[in-house]
């Protein structure tokens, strides 16, 4: 996600703040298996060297969590917050996962796509 009104978008939907970031997440409602992900971090976290260094940690967390528990067709947005820079990793990871997870949970659940039936009408 790269565009204004895409962040503004995703900050419409479901949003979960856990320790030092929040995750905002919001449907597409288009047939496109994608996930899109931003990252944002606000001049409340420090000046440009530390909020840059907020997003890459947060974009590596990202890499690290995002395959198993993204879902195809969202889009997610990282917000840093005052403690994402100097935030033991192991703990940021915690936080990353526990926000997705929390955010998962109250989605009502994913359509099972049903395999095609082996007894066809002949």
């Amino acid at each position: 996600m790269r565009t204004r009104p895409q962040f503004l978008a995703a900050a419409k939907g479901a949003y979960r703040a856990h320790g030092a970031v929040v995750v905002q997440m919001r449907s597409r409602q288009d047939d496109q298996p994608v996930v899109r992900v931003g990252f944002t971090a606000t001049k409340k976290v420090g000046g440009a060297v530390v909020r840059n260094r907020a997003k890459r940690r947060l974009r590596e967390a990202a890499r690290l969590v995002l395959p198993a528990l993204a879902r195809p067709g969202y889009d997610y947005v990282f917000v840093a917050r005052d403690g994402t820079p100097v935030r033991d990793w192991a703990r940021l990871l915690d936080d990353v996962k526990s926000a997705l997870i929390r955010l998962a949970a109250d989605l009502p659940a994913a359509p099972k796509q049903s395999a095609p039936s082996s007894s066809a009408p002949v």
